[in-house]
């Protein structure tokens, strides 16, 4: 594993030894304080450990203080060419700063952010990206430029991301990176894409990595909800065991013969699992939760592979026509209505 200096945002470490954190960020009107924060609280349910804003202007600033308030993990405020928007959003609270250095002005701007950043104990993450060069540059170039600008007014609580928008210059970067700073490293491929070819590349890129112990702290970036974000990191982590493990669902890829939406409810079961998850370690006898195993649930759309599955789940629903016949422990229940089996699946996994 790869040594690195370690950061605190809030209560959480990143880097130094600390397990690897997983981040997403809000895509909804950074103006909006509610629908921020139901945003935030809906990805922090399902693991996310880092939530990221955009702060925009000043108006913005103010916004992020008051998700802040109510927020639940560490809050990022994503700043881009006004140095004034991280002077506020630093008085408003924030955990941790998003900036990349050389564009947001000059030398006395980057001073005043890192000086105000430091009297509060509010790191930065320095972001660069292909997206953003200076003639001449490289990924690793710039961000150690940036680091440097930086670490000048003595300011050394930083994590470095340097994201490219394909799996192989992303590899090349963060080994590069990982060779010359002792600096956490923020892991993603920018710009990956809708869903799928999103979590392949994400997936391959940042498997590869961590799996060399490199890497600090991820975000999945996809053309879709952050919540996706959150689940793809968090599966990433636990096929490489950085994570613990959760709910383990399986579910068949459907045919012809399945009546029933199996897409929705497999999805439901899943998203149902996961949030009670998250409850079971956040209970005060976490020692012991943590290290149950979470009973295995199948959730299959007809009778042919069904009641097979059934027999090595904790908890199956094997599909029918509009309805599932529920399954405990490899023993026929009850016959649920679609509507109700999420539900009763979840019922019957906390009784276990």
């Amino acid at each position: 594993m790869r040594q690195t200096r370690q950061v605190r945002l809030g209560k959480l470490l990143i880097g130094g030894g600390a397990p690897v954190s997983v981040q997403t960020m809000c895509n909804v009107d950074p103006h909006d304080a509610k629908a921020c924060l139901e945003q935030l609280q809906s990805c922090a349910a399902l693991g996310c450990d880092v939530f990221r804003m955009t702060v925009p202007d000043l108006e913005a600033a103010k916004v992020l203080g008051e998700v802040k308030k109510n927020s639940p993990i560490p809050l990022v405020a994503d700043i881009h060419f006004d140095y004034r928007c991280a002077l506020a959003a630093i008085e408003a609270g924030t955990d941790a700063l998003r900036l990349n250095p050389g564009n947001i002005g000059s030398r006395d701007r980057v001073q005043a952010v890192a000086r105000a950043a430091k009297a509060k104990g509010v790191p930065i993450r320095i972001g660069v990206n292909g997206g953003s060069l200076e003639k001449g540059e490289t990924l690793v170039s710039s961000a150690l430029k940036h680091l440097k600008l930086l670490e000048d007014e003595d300011f050394h609580d930083v994590v470095i991301s340097a994201k490219a928008s394909n799996v192989a210059e992303t590899l090349s970067v963060y080994r590069e990176l990982a060779e010359k700073t002792d600096c956490p490293l923020h892991l993603g491929v920018t710009e990956a894409g809708t869903l799928i070819p999103g979590t392949v590349r994400s997936s391959v890129a940042l498997g590869i990595l961590l799996s060399e112990g490199i890497g600090d702290t991820i975000r999945v970036s996809l053309t879709n909800k952050p919540e996706k974000e959150v689940k793809v990191g968090l599966e990433i982590l636990r096929a490489l065991g950085l994570r613990a493990p959760g709910p383990s669902i399986t579910s068949c890829p459907t045919c012809g013969r399945t009546k029933v939406d199996l897409l929705r409810i497999a999805s439901q079961v899943e998203d149902a699992l996961e949030i009670l998850h998250r409850d079971r370690l956040a209970q005060p006898q976490t020692s012991d939760v943590k290290h149950q195993t979470f009973p295995k649930v199948a959730v299959m759309g007809c009778v042919v592979n069904g009641p097979g599955e059934a027999k090595g789940a904790d908890v199956a629903l094997c599909g029918g026509d509009g309805d599932f016949i529920l399954f405990v422990r490899g023993q026929q229940v009850c016959r649920v209505r679609e509507e109700e089996a999420v539900e009763r699946v979840v019922e019957h996994v906390m009784a276990l």
